[in-house]
């Protein structure tokens, strides 16, 4: 059985959970825009990984989300930035005392830096701080059991085209929260790893087609009863508008790989 949550306690919670820093950038700050895309775990092989174009509906930024109560990152105790072995790009297994590795369906989370202000043109440089719950719906650092793990959290430095890629597993469900994915972004790997502040924050929601066919492999059994009593527009985070700005789109099977594509349009000057 999945570990008890703080996320099912409501949004109120997850913002007094967080510094004030925190709060102030989730009530003021800039957004984010989400389109996903599938392909084979080679970065440099799937045609998902072409930059959206520059319509003003692909470039248009969307409200940020909350981090939520377990983000690492030092705005609600451990802080795992600051790590050596934190710049990675297989985030399955812990670092540093611990080798465990998080078992579950191969995931790669692959996403593109661009200038929302700027027709959707690279952003080299960049950092983006990926993390989420593993199968049974734990957070490492965090979840009971789990206080001495830092698997599925790591960060990368955009490349020339502002690109990065994290080899992960599909999270698991857990009660009240749709399946999801959490990331920040950051002007520099410096920023990321120095206790920067993020300039956009944001999830990615899981499509219920890719959710039902994962939850049905062996390992993922609690998870099939947690996404049937949720739903995108009762989901605390991604409710306001059913999870249309944030939904990912995914092709491909749990036997062959999922390969998760965001174009992640932020503004230039913030970035």
């Amino acid at each position: 059985m999945a570990p008890e949550h703080d996320h099912d306690r409501g949004l109120a919670f997850d913002l007094a959970t967080l510094s004030r820093r925190r709060t102030l950038g989730l009530l003021g700050g800039g957004a984010l825009a989400v389109l996903v895309g599938c392909g084979s775990d080679d970065h440099d092989a799937a045609s998902t990984t072409s930059t959206p174009g520059a319509s003003a509906g692909e470039c248009a930024t969307i409200p940020e989300e909350t981090a939520g109560p377990f983000p690492g990152d030092g705005s609600n105790g451990p802080d795992v930035l600051g790590e050596d072995g934190i710049v990675r790009r297989d985030i399955r297994s812990s670092f540093g005392s611990s080798s465990t590795t998080a078992e579950g369906e191969p995931l790669t989370i692959r996403l593109a830096l661009t200038d929302s202000s700027g027709g959707c043109t690279a952003l080299p440089g960049v950092a983006v701080y990926v993390w989420h719950c593993d199968r049974d719906g734990g957070y490492s650092l965090y979840s009971d059991g789990l206080e001495d793990e830092n698997y599925l959290r790591g960060v990368q430095e955009a490349d020339a085209d502002g690109r990065v890629q994290f080899t992960s597993i599909f999270p698991g469900a857990y009660p009240g929260r749709w399946p999801h994915v959490h990331f920040e972004v950051y002007d520099s790997l410096e920023a990321a790893t120095g206790r920067g502040t993020p300039v956009a924050t944001s999830q990615i929601a899981l499509p219920e087609d890719v959710c039902t066919a994962v939850y049905a492999t062996s390992g993922y059994e609690a998870s099939v009863g947690y996404l049937a009593r949720t739903s995108l527009t009762s989901d605390m985070v991604f409710g306001d508008d059913g999870g249309a700005s944030q939904l990912g789109t995914v092709s491909g099977s749990v036997d062959d790989g999922l390969v998760v594509e965001l174009a992640v349009p932020v503004e230039a000057s913030s970035a």
